[in-house]
């Protein structure tokens, strides 16, 4: 056991997050996004949601500051336009948390899994909010 650190991080998960370097991507994922075919490394947090995952992720881990969109989230299919529930909440959390908070961008989603197919890790979590998916860019610790 270690202090500080939310209960609901596995051991991999945080040697994930620790192995990252500045401008490495990880996806945070909800159960229906295809994190086996796209993942090269994927880590499962079953039964978490990615509101909470994306939380205890950004206390640890610092966003780029040097990028314009070091959060991506996906398109709505057929309403780019839309923010759907879930990513709002993902804004309000990374204002409320990020040590750099940024807006959240957007991505078509073909490019999204193109992206999410280079990231560093995807963790696939158990959200079964649709459009519950975000990439992060890890920055650095000043």
């Amino acid at each position: 056991m270690l202090r500080n650190i939310p209960p609901i991080l596995s051991p991999d998960l945080l040697h994930a997050l620790a192995a990252m370097g500045h401008g490495d991507d990880i996806v945070i994922a909800d159960a229906n996004f295809p994190g086996t075919s796209m993942g090269r490394r994927l880590l499962r947090l079953d039964g978490i949601s990615a509101t909470d995952t994306l939380e205890a992720v950004l206390g640890l881990l610092p966003l780029d500051s040097f990028v314009p969109d070091p959060a991506l989230v996906m398109e709505v299919v057929d309403d780019p336009d839309a923010v759907p529930e879930i990513v709002a909440d993902f804004q309000t959390i990374i204002d409320a948390t990020a040590d750099h908070p940024a807006k959240v961008a957007r991505l078509e989603r073909f490019a999204f899994y193109e992206r999410a197919k280079e990231a560093f890790a995807v963790i696939q979590t158990g959200e079964t909010r649709l459009y519950g998916n975000i990439i992060l860019k890890k920055g650095v610790i000043g």
